[in-house]
């Protein structure tokens, strides 16, 4: 039988009830896989669950770093693969719950993410140059030094660019060379709910209209009173930068919903194209996306 439930996909797709619902079948618990559920300090933008939402079932990794902390993949490793991993060995199904797919496989695949460790001059120097010059010519660097890691992400994606840059310059090896191992830790199964499109687009929009009304602003206003701006990683997440940008420009509410939404169904798009490329995942339509039937299929898992 599967030894580890992973529930994947985009966001706004229902993971997180969904996850909570078969770990309480299960008599299991929760770790979740989102690299922005980590911080300490931001929920109305992440979509934390609240204790309600949580069923009562044991949810691991959530508020694990202060905001200026630069976590990373590595990071989330070591603290969450100890967790499935004692789950296991006490005979229970624990269910990765999450939209962070370099998290995800970190846990079910053995990744060395480079090898390399962390360098803080080296990122600060890069984070530097994205200010002063920009995102664009950060990864134009990058595509100078590593032109095959360069082709796998977006200019946007200031962090992992920065990492490939650290690694080859603290490493000495390029990251598109280096050979992480695929082979999957655990006997797992893995399910994403797949929504039609323009549905999926949808239930994005209406998410964003309810984090406004939660109070995102004030969120975001609370953070930079506490000396939390666009220079920590926690910031760079999705609803918070594009607040954070209008609230400088002195842009309109309605501005900074627009913004979010068009970057959070591109943000899907992406997270879709990630998932469909993990060996055995199972899409599943929205009616059927029910505990029920996701424990049919660990059960013909058996």
């Amino acid at each position: 039988m599967a030894q580890v439930l992973v529930v994947c996909g985009a966001t706004a797709t229902g993971k997180t009830r969904l996850a909570a619902e078969c770990a309480l079948r299960l008599v299991s618990c929760v770790v979740s896989a989102d690299s922005q559920l980590v911080y300490k300090g931001l929920d109305i933008g992440t979509a934390k669950p609240s204790e309600e939402e949580k069923l009562g079932v044991p949810h691991y990794m959530i508020d694990v770093a202060g905001p200026t902390d630069e976590y990373s993949v590595s990071d989330y490793r070591a603290a969450a693969l100890p967790i499935v991993e004692s789950n296991i060995k006490a005979g229970k199904i624990p269910v990765i719950c999450g939209g962070t797919g370099f998290y995800i496989n970190s846990l079910l695949f053995d990744m060395s993410y480079g090898g390399v460790a962390a360098n803080a001059a080296i990122r600060q120097k890069y984070e530097k140059l994205a200010e002063e010059r920009g995102r664009e010519f950060v990864y134009s660097v990058l595509q100078q030094t590593d032109a095959a890691a360069a082709q796998k992400l977006h200019p946007n994606d200031l962090k992992r660019v920065i990492r490939a840059l650290e690694i080859a310059e603290a490493g000495g090896v390029k990251k598109s060379e280096i050979n992480d191992s695929s082979a999957p830790r655990f006997n797992y199964v893995a399910v994403a709910v797949s929504f039609p499109r323009e549905e999926l687009y949808e239930r994005i929009n209406r998410r964003v209209d309810s984090m406004f009304e939660s109070g995102l602003v004030d969120e975001v206003r609370a953070l930079v009173a506490k000396g939390i701006d666009i220079n920590c990683r926690c910031m760079q997440a999705i609803g918070y930068k594009e607040v954070l940008e209008c609230l400088k420009n002195g842009s309109s509410e309605s501005t900074m919903r627009d913004i979010i939404k068009q970057n959070t169904r591109r943000y899907a798009k992406r997270q879709l194209t990630f998932f469909k490329k993990l060996p055995g995942l199972v899409l599943l339509p929205p009616e059927r996306a029910t505990a029920e039937n996701v424990l049919k299929i660990l059960d013909s898992n058996a």
